[in-house]
């Protein structure tokens, strides 16, 4: 199992291959249908996005909230094919990985082939074990969406397959 720091250098992502265990650890964003739609009208509009692309990582998760004595709750990936429409254009922006579960349309990989990207895909059902891996959380743009809104999470050995890599292969 390779053991991965977060932000990934082109290196780095040139050598993971599809089907290979790792461990990331670093800062992610989570996102999901709803903050997706609202980076795109931000875009749209020509405004800042709240978060910084280059080379970052969006997790398609929205985190349970936690109870008093932990970080976050439970948080598991959700589907990733719901976030086809968003991915490519965000690829194409710097975003380096996403994070999430099943297969992606075609348009998708072919955007991770060709900005050197990849996808991880985590466990479905794993969701209080990725809690475990976040070790800050913090909200960071549309609060009002609750488990839905951004965050920025700081991960810990935190478990995913190589699921499509930059070279064209696919686990799926």
């Amino acid at each position: 199992m390779k053991k991965l720091s977060l932000p990934l250098n082109k290196e780095t992502v040139k050598s993971l291959r599809a089907g290979e265990s790792v461990l990331l650890s670093g800062v992610i964003f989570t996102a999901r249908d709803c903050a997706h739609k609202r980076l795109f009208t931000l875009m749209e509009k020509g405004e800042n996005l709240p978060i910084n692309l280059q080379s970052s990582v969006i997790y398609y998760a929205g985190p349970c909230p936690a109870k008093p004595d932990q970080i976050s709750g439970s948080c598991g990936p959700t589907t990733s094919a719901r976030m086809d429409a968003f991915a490519p254009e965000l690829l194409n922006r710097g975003l380096n990985a996403v994070i999430g579960k099943g297969e992606m349309c075609d348009e998708v990989r072919e955007a991770i082939i060709k900005n050197t990207s990849v996808y991880f895909a985590a466990i479905g059902g794993a969701g209080a074990l990725y809690g475990k891996a976040i070790k800050k959380s913090e909200c960071v743009a549309f609060p009002d969406l609750l488990s839905e809104a951004v965050y920025r999470l700081e991960i810990e050995d935190f478990p995913a397959v190589v699921a499509y890599d930059c070279h064209g292969n696919s686990i799926y």
